[in-house]
């Protein structure tokens, strides 16, 4: 987060030198889109056409998730939802990657994120291979969204146990960094081994292929730093205060590790939900919520707290089923970041 002392605003470079920083910086804010890519608006025509309009538009990025299963009995509850059931569009879910392969092809600038991928469904060298090949075919544009997942059912599915997921985890981790960078890549560990072997190709993007975890435990919070990963991938479902204290954590295991707090970035994913009339003054407004107005607003403040990058997810707004609306209202909101 740009920060300046007193010292430096107490120069008097030229008359409204100030406000010229601030807009400066405020124009670091980068802002992405999720595509459709859940439900009947998953389909080969709305996807070239949305993100068509993406990049016109300026949006800097565009994001997919991962579902495995629409359980008819889930044995874990959506936290999302009162009764604990998924939203009906999960039942038709594109798979994250092949759906950004397929935008990388009718896109140029673009990038191309994931929020998220569960790592624990997939094998490292199979994974890291899929993102790299990614990178490599959009010359340099993924984003790796990584979660652990929640979902008893999708562990079931995909063979793995649901208990020990955050020391699976860590080994995912090393062992995915590995199989971008190292010419010969060897990994002994207690749930992934690799025998010494030559595993490309590599992504364009060096190091590696930005990594960003998600979720809010303290644990997930002490690998984005311990791991070194590139940063946090949140959701803004709270309070703001509840997000700047996670920002401010983070930094602070950072200084702790010894670590620079400024290398780990945040991108928020948030979900608009938008009225014509602004909320009433007797109860506190969501984030995110009520007018476009008072959600630029919020915008501004994210970008205040150093948020660099923000998402805005709409598959479950009443404007999803439209994929022009859809853009419209994502465009007005994008001119509140630049």
């Amino acid at each position: 987060m740009l920060q300046f002392s007193s010292s430096v605003w107490s120069i008097d470079f030229f008359p409204g030198y100030a406000l010229i920083l601030l807009i400066a910086f405020r124009i670091i804010l980068k802002v992405g889109v999720t595509l459709p890519q859940l439900g009947k608006q998953a389909t080969r025509e709305n996807l070239i056409r949305f993100t068509s309009k993406a990049e016109e538009s300026g949006f800097d990025s565009v994001w997919v998730l991962e579902r495995l299963l629409w359980p008819v009995k889930p044995r874990t509850p959506y936290v999302a939802t009162a009764d604990g059931s998924l939203p009906l569009d999960y039942q038709n879910v594109t798979d994250p990657l092949e759906t950004l392969s397929f935008v990388a092809a009718h896109t140029q600038q673009i990038s191309l994120g994931t929020s998220v991928i569960d790592m624990l469904f997939h094998n490292p060298v199979m994974l890291g291979r899929r993102f790299a090949t990614l990178d490599v075919l959009s010359e340099g544009r993924a984003i790796c969204g990584l979660g652990i997942g929640w979902s008893e059912d999708e562990y079931q599915v995909s063979n793995i146990p649901f208990k020990n997921r955050g020391k699976r985890a860590n080994e995912f981790l090393e062992a995915l960094k590995r199989v971008w960078t190292d010419d010969v890549v060897e990994f002994k560990g207690e749930y992934y081994n690799i025998p010494a072997s030559k595993i490309g190709p590599k992504p364009i993007q060096k190091p590696h292929i930005p990594i960003y975890m998600g979720g809010f435990s303290p644990a997930t919070l002490s690998r984005i730093v311990k791991y070194d990963t590139n940063g946090w991938l949140g959701v803004s479902f709270g309070p703001l205060e509840q997000i700047q204290t996670t920002v401010n954590t983070i930094k602070d295991l950072a200084t702790k590790e010894n670590k620079d707090p400024n290398n780990f970035k945040v991108i928020l994913l948030t979900y608009p939900n938008i009225s014509e009339s602004e909320s009433s003054g007797g109860h506190q407004r969501i984030p995110m919520t009520g007018t476009i107005e008072e959600i630029g607003s919020d915008i501004n403040k994210f970008n205040a707290m150093g948020i660099e990058h923000i998402v805005l997810g709409l598959f479950f707004s009443p404007v999803y089923p439209n994929i022009d609306q859809s853009i419209e209202i994502s465009k007005q909101l994008l001119q509140y970041a630049k």
